[in-house]
């Protein structure tokens, strides 16, 4: 049986590896790949449908269907998994696309942009944490943290989704 002090450096190495990797994308590009131009809209329905499903999720442990609940949590974290994949294989082949609104929006779309990429490092070992202590049955701490990482988690997914919809009109294909 793996201990509880297994699991801590699991999610504190996660969640200090993961972060860096996804931020060396900015400097590191594949050359000579196929296109994947067609990713962003399939992440971005994935965080959509990752948002869909924490919402369920918490409806159905509110009505005590622990089962239901579980399954629903462990596809939302697999739906978050495939994102993150095909985020980092994205912006491995592709150059970077600028925002190109003006005027208010522009000062919106920062705003989400920047409020969802420190929230999504933020998540990531809330997430696992949640996860760990349902998984090790420790159910009142995780009711406990699960209160703080649904909305947050909740948040990430949306405003991937609007981040997405704000910067696709200004894609290359």
């Amino acid at each position: 049986m793996t201990s509880h002090r297994q699991y801590k450096l699991f999610v504190v190495v996660v969640s200090i590896i993961l972060p860096l990797a996804v931020a060396s994308l900015f400097s590191i590009r594949i050359p000579n790949v196929q296109s994947l131009s067609f990713l962003p809209p399939i992440y971005a329905s994935i965080n959509g449908l990752t948002a869909v499903l924490l919402v369920v999720a918490v409806v159905a442990i509110k009505k005590n269907n622990r089962v239901l609940h579980e399954r629903l949590m462990k596809v939302s974290l697999l739906c978050s998994i495939l994102f993150l994949v095909m985020y980092i294989a994205y912006h491995m082949t592709s150059d970077p696309t600028p925002y190109g609104g003006e005027g208010y929006l522009k000062g919106v779309y920062y705003t989400v942009l920047i409020s969802h990429i420190v929230l999504s490092v933020v998540i990531i070992p809330l997430v696992l944490i949640t996860y760990v202590r349902a998984l090790t049955t420790q159910f009142d701490r995780h009711r406990k943290i699960a209160k703080i990482t649904f909305p947050l988690w909740l948040y990430v997914a949306v405003s991937g989704v609007i981040v997405y919809l704000m910067i696709s009109p200004y894609y290359i294909t």
